[in-house]
Formats: C-alpha cells, structure tokens, sequence
C-alpha cells in the first residue's frame, strides 16, 4: 500500500517497504489545430465519446509509446478527420485534466496545413465541421483547448 511521503519537497506517494515513488507525470498529448482559407476557420471534430460527449474538439489525442508528437498529430488528425496534414508550428504547451479521474496532460498543439486525404469524421467523432475563428461552438471540450483557439484568434488580430 502506498503512503503519502515528502521527497524533495514535494508531497509524493510511496511503497513504504521497498522505497518505489509513484510520480503522477502528465501524459503526453497532441492536437492539431487545421486551418484553410482566407476566412480563418478551423476544423474541430464533434466528440463521440466521453468525456465531453457531444462537445467539438480539435482533432488530436495521446502519443504511443516511443511516438514524435509530429508524427501524433498526423495520425491522430488522420485518423479522426481523414485528412493528411502537415504541421507547420508548435503553437504552445498546454497543461489540462482528462477524463472523470481528472488525470493531468501535457498538450502540445501545432498549426497544420492540410495536404491530402479526403474529409470523414472517425469512429470516435459524431461529424466534423469548419468553425471561423470569429464564430467558435460554445461547447469546446477541454480547457486547454480554448486557450489554444485563443491565442489564434488574438495572433490573427495583432497581425492584422
């Protein structure tokens, strides 16, 4: 059984027999924010499952084991968009919580441009749709995600 312990001066669990430290690390996350045309919009994936059933989300999901977060995010807008895309950009990295345990993320969103495929919402998304920048869905599903599509938005504004 694991004993709350102080290493490092931080509050961490521990097996007191053997010494063992579980350290609760942020699992890595990518997303990828797909933008076509002069109107600005952005491609989100409505959410087939939980959490946030029914919410839109940018289309991404967490890295395999031994996976380069760009080679997540061309699988992962792949297999949720049936797009090709290419990232261009590290937008940021995002801290947020997934799922009803609450379990941390570390989210690395990139900027990508479409270069092939053909649009199909996956087995995980009710539909996909094209969202202008200045007309985003209320429901977006996870924290970080908004602060991403933010920071677009604001990018877009100071370059205008």
């Amino acid at each position: 059984m694991l004993e709350p312990r102080e290493i490092d001066g931080r509050d961490l669990l521990a097996c007191p027999a053997c010494g063992w430290v579980f350290y609760n690390n942020s699992a890595p996350c990518v997303g990828v924010v797909v933008r076509r045309g002069q109107a600005e919009e952005v491609l989100l994936v409505k959410r087939a499952i939980e959490p946030f059933k029914g919410w839109w989300d940018i289309p991404g999901g967490f890295l395999e084991s031994g996976e380069h977060p760009a080679e997540a995010a061309r699988r992962e807008a792949l297999e949720e968009t049936g797009l090709e895309v290419e990232p261009i950009e590290v937008l940021d990295f995002y801290m947020d919580v997934y799922g009803p345990d609450n379990e941390p993320t570390l989210n690395i969103c990139y900027l990508a441009q479409v270069v092939g495929g053909e649009e199909q919402a996956g087995s995980d998304a009710e539909g996909l749709g094209w969202f202008p920048l200045d007309a985003l869905p209320e429901k977006i599903a996870f924290n970080w995600e908004r602060e991403a599509l933010e920071k677009i938005r604001a990018r877009r504004s100071e370059e205008a």
